[in-house]
Order: structure tokens, then C-alpha cells, then sequence
């Protein structure tokens, strides 16, 4: 099958690679949409270390079921599915708990780290557990289908914030987990919702989408302009969707006393934390992984138009495009978000 394989870091090629087979409790998935995550972009330059080539990366992904292993129930071949990123083990005490993005066994499809190498979708073909699998509905194309990866993390990331309706809140980041945030939290019942970037461009999508103002401001000037805009309190929830010490130190002083700050970005693996002013505002530091179940959520928020993703996707490509594509966003061309190739085009 035709695969495109990241052989070296900043070197991807479209190659044959054998297809893999169905074995029992998986399904083999004719794949039709795979959008390029920010993370797989890290993975392409060696940078985040969790793509050690080679490897096919490929995690937001769907398609139609070609074959069903030994043991499955409840799906067929001509099925068309979505699923999960996390193959988690469905036994260990977080699973049961219902906590699978946390389970003892986690890995993550299109991912090779030092513990395992689970090749991903950028692929004609894949084999999943089914126990991770989700179906579409039939009038839910595959480019959108290739979103939800994306949504459901946004939706976790409101989820372990404990947004009950009525609150205010700042999201710190319009890129793509920013702008779903921002449509996640207005789901959630958030009364008024701010957001906060440096790219212009990305802030007027995010008026598009329902932020109630936007800011071009990061560092102490957002900071100033949100105290002005909730009587000098801050709000109730920050979002925070990028993962800097600038940032997190922002959405630090952007919150209110008592409030909860939720950590969704990770672009640096450690920061600088101001814990004097954590401590004595009482402040709740939130992080959110991935996500844990949210898929049927998302996919019904994106069916009655609720989250719209659509605006999102910059291209649908073919597979054959993915090194030039590739390549563009790692040179952060402007106005590039969501890059879907399709293996079959």
C-alpha cells in the first residue's frame, strides 16, 4: 500500500509499505481523511522527540471499514468510522474509571517514542482496536470526520475546567485547539468568552466563530485589557491553548481569584511557574490530556452545527502533497490551519 513515511527527520516519502491485516478484536480501516497535527509537525523536525522515524504519524483520521478481525461484533465491511488517537487497554484501574486518555498502557496512533512504534493514517490502509472506533453518521463527510480528534480535545479541556454555564473566560491561543476551545466553552454555556492572539488574521476567524471580543495583545497588555473588561476581577476560566511561560504567567494574572486556569497547550516542556501568586489567589491549575471519551459529544455538536469546523480546513489534499504541505507549515506559513489529506485522491 502507499504510505507516507517519515524515513529522517524533515524527510517524508510517499513509498509502498506492506498492508496491514485485521487481527482478532481490530478492524482494518480503508483510510479517507487524516488531517496534519500540529504535533505530527513537531514530530517531522525531531523537535518533540515522539516521532522517531521511521514512522507513519497520522492520528486524526477516518475512513470506511475493509475487513473485520476475529472477535468483532458490531461493525462491517463498508462501515463508515471515526476513532479515537489513545489506544488505551480498556482493564487497568484508569480505564474503568472511565479516565482512558490516562490508561497505564497509553499509545498513541502515528507515534514512535522510546516504549513503542504504532505506525498512523497517513496511509491507504490501518489497523485499530475496535473497542476505539466510532461511527459516523452517513451524512457527516470525512474532511470534517478528520476534525474530531481535534474537538474532542477542546471538549476535554472545557470538561476538566468544570465549566457550568454562566461563566466568563479567556482563551489564550487562536490557533487551531484555541479557536475549538473558544466554540467548546460557548457549548458549555460560558456567558462571555474572550480571546487572545497575536496574529490578526486569526482573531477574525475567531469573531467568525463566536468570541464575544478579541485582543491582539499577549503579556501585561492582555492582562490590563481583561481587568478592564471585568471590572479589574479577571474572569472566571482561562483556556490556556499554547503552553509558554509568557503565556501561562498571563493567563495566571488574567484569572480571578479562585478561578481555574486549564493548561491545553504544551508546546515547552517546562515552565516557569509564579506560585506565590497561585497559592495566595487560590488559583486552580488544570491539566488536560488528550481526551477521554468526548468523540460522540463532538461528533454530535459538529452534526447540529453547534462547533463548526469547516472554516478550519485550509486544504483537502492527496497523500502524494503531504511532504510539500508538510513543509509549508513547518515554515508557519501564514494563514495555514488545517491541512486533511486523503489517501485515496
Amino acid at each position: 500500500m502507499k504510505a507516507l513515511l517519515l524515513s529522517s527527520y524533515n524527510h517524508l516519502e510517499l513509498t509502498e509499505i506492506p498492508a496491514p491485516v485485521a487481527q482478532p478484536g481490530e478492524l482494518l480501516v480503508e483510510v479517507a481523511a487524516c488531517g496534519i497535527c500540529g504535533s505530527d509537525v513537531h514530530g517531522y523536525d525531531g523537535s518533540s522527540g515522539r516521532r522517531i522515524p521511521p514512522i507513519v504519524m497520522g492520528h486524526e483520521a477516518a475512513g470506511i471499514v475493509a475487513a473485520v478481525g476475529e472477535g468483532v461484533t458490531g461493525y462491517k465491511p463498508g462501515d463508515r468510522i471515526t476513532f479515537d488517537s489513545t489506544v488505551y487497554c480498556g482493564t487497568c484501574e484508569f480505564c474503568k474509571r472511565g479516565e482512558v486518555n490516562l490508561c497505564n498502557a497509553r499509545q498513541v496512533i502515528g507515534v514512535s517514542c522510546g516504549e513503542y512504534r504504532r505506525h498512523g493514517a497517513f496511509a491507504e490502509y490501518l489497523a485499530i482496536p475496535a473497542h476505539i472506533a466510532y461511527r459516523l453518521p452517513d451524512n457527516f463527510n470525512f474532511a470534517d470526520a478528520a476534525m474530531l480528534e481535534a474537538v474532542s480535545v477542546a471538549l476535554h479541556g472545557v470538561a476538566v475546567s468544570e465549566i457550568k454555564g454562566g461563566e466568563t473566560a479567556l482563551v489564550i491561543g487562536a490557533g487551531m485547539i484555541g479557536l475549538l476551545l473558544l466554540q467548546a466553552a460557548r457549548a458549555a454555556g460560558c456567558s462571555r468568552i474572550f480571546i487572545a492572539d497575536i496574529d490578526e488574521t486569526r482573531l477574525k476567524l475567531a469573531a467568525s466563530l463566536g468570541a464575544d471580543q478579541t485582543l491582539l495583545a499577549s503579556g501585561e497588555t492582555l492582562t490590563q485589557k481583561i481587568l478592564e473588561l471585568t471590572s479589574g476581577t479577571g474572569v472566571d476560566v482561562v483556556l490556556e491553548a499554547v503552553g509558554r511561560d509568557e503565556t501561562i504567567a498571563t493567563a495566571i494574572d488574567s484569572v480571578r481569584k479562585g478561578g481555574t486556569v486549564a493548561l491545553v497547550g504544551n508546546i515547552t516542556p517546562t515552565v516557569s511557574l509564579p506560585l506565590q501568586k497561585v497559592v495566595s489567589r487560590q488559583i486552580r491549575l488544570q491539566g488536560s490530556c488528550a481526551s477521554a471519551g468526548e468523540y460522540p459529544q463532538a461528533i454530535e455538536l459538529i452534526a447540529n452545527g453547534k462547533i463548526k469546523v469547516a472554516p478550519l480546513i485550509t486544504a483537502i489534499a492527496p497523500l502524494a502533497d503531504g511532504p510539500s504541505w508538510f513543509n509549508r507549515l513547518h515554515a508557519r506559513e501564514p494563514n495555514l490551519m488545517k491541512i486533511v489529506l486523503d489517501p485515496r485522491a
